[in-house]
């Protein structure tokens, strides 16, 4: 089930697999002063699926996703989403941040919105959009509330509703449930299994949780301390077939989170 996929590899396959990626990052180094962050590093993610970047704390997972997002510019490399170069934010990619970057005087309405708003789609459009995505995920009801009457987890599904609402091709997710309890946690994984499946879209998320990354994704990036570089590439294949609540039950759940936490325990400090 663990597939090392070497540089050489993918530059083989490049041309073979580029229609199939939604983001295709080559060769990508980010330098902050004296310090290297990334260092030549190269990962594809395949259209419609859910690619989670795994790692030690400090390795650059953030710093990936950010530099896809078009929020930090690559010391050297290239990115492409859908084939084009990544020159800055686009409306391709959406973010979902970790902290929930909610506007605190607006609705739960508004906030949702407010990423259509800023693209000029009018009142009534962006606010049949929001309606939806508020009721996909769960919040139907707290249209008119504020964040200060929510609880983080609600507070995270209205910016998770706001990145849906833009209908942007990639969302980028940075470790969106590591504010939320285990319970409230364990829920929004199986909510994000339904939204891989039923949004067609590309998911790119980091987590520093092994078992939440097997759980949730078509593929995982294991990366190396800095400077990092992808060390693993795996793809949990049988367990894409099972339904949400038989998969952490299955034998090939547990085999993967101890071949993963075997590769990554040497790491921990």
């Amino acid at each position: 089930m663990v597939m090392l996929q070497t540089n050489a590899l993918a530059e083989d396959q490049s041309v073979l697999d580029q229609t199939d990626n939604a983001v295709s990052v080559s060769n990508v180094s980010k330098n902050y002063g004296d310090v290297e962050a990334l260092k030549n590093l190269s990962l594809d993610f395949p259209r419609g699926q859910l690619t989670s970047l795994l790692g030690p704390s400090g390795c650059g997972k953030t710093t990936l996703l950010k530099i896809i997002a078009g929020l930090l510019e690559p010391t050297e490399g290239e990115i492409l989403v859908n084939g084009s170069p990544v020159t800055g934010p686009g409306e391709d990619r959406a973010f979902v941040f970790q902290d929930f970057a909610l506007l605190p005087w607006a609705s739960v309405l508004r906030n949702v919105a407010f990423g259509l708003e800023l693209r000029g789609v009018a009142r009534s459009e962006r606010e049949d959009i929001a309606v939806k995505y508020i009721k996909d995920v769960g919040l139907e009801g707290f249209e008119k509330s504020f964040p200060h009457e929510l609880s983080g987890g609600m507070r995270q599904r209205v910016g998770l509703a706001r990145a849906l609402s833009v209908d942007a091709d990639v969302l980028l997710m940075d470790e969106p449930f590591s504010a939320v309890d285990e319970q409230t946690r364990r829920k929004f994984q199986e909510d994000l299994l339904a939204l891989v499946a039923n949004e067609n879209k590309t998911f790119l998320f980091v987590t520093h949780s092994i078992e939440e990354a097997v759980y949730v994704s078509d593929q995982i990036a294991i990366l190396l301390p800095r400077p990092s570089r992808v060390s693993e590439i795996i793809r949990p294949t049988g367990l894409r077939e099972k339904d949400s609540t038989s998969i952490r039950r299955d034998p090939e759940y547990l085999d993967i989170v101890d071949s993963i936490w075997e590769s990554l325990k040497t790491y921990v400090e």
